[in-house]
């Protein structure tokens, strides 16, 4: 089975478990997955993650965080750039998520990053996705 758009594939399994309230996801792992599970436990979306292999394929485990009242600090997964629509974006026009209480990440010539850090370096790319 092959995927077109792995990390829409990512996005929705880990909206799946915090709808379903499970403790962690495992996803089939990429480099690129992995940078944004980074990124999320950086933010404080997530509580951790880790790639293991399991039956011969290898896969990232990712561990969500709920607070004390079962609520999860992500309420929101949105895919921006898709594979039949790519968005990118120069510096000075990444969007702020929620008036920057929310964050996206960007692929850039640098690597996977959150908005606020590309705009800080004055890069540009591809917005992934918002989280809020």
């Amino acid at each position: 089975m092959s995927l077109t758009d792995p990390v829409a594939d990512f996005l929705t399994r880990v909206r799946n478990a915090i709808n379903a309230r499970h403790q962690k996801v495992d996803v089939p792992l990429s480099k690129l997955k992995l940078e944004i599970a980074r990124i999320l436990k950086d933010e404080g979306y997530i509580a951790n993650f880790k790639s293991t292999e399991e039956e011969g394929r290898k896969v990232l485990r990712v561990y969500l965080k709920y607070g004390s009242d079962n609520s999860s600090p992500i309420s929101q997964l949105k895919r921006v750039s898709r594979p039949g629509c790519r968005v990118y974006v120069g510096h000075s026009e990444i969007p702020r998520v929620l008036g920057g209480l929310g964050i996206n990440i960007l692929t850039t010539p640098k690597g996977v990053m959150t908005g606020r850090q590309a705009r800080k370096e004055k890069l540009g790319g591809e917005v992934l996705c918002e989280i809020y």
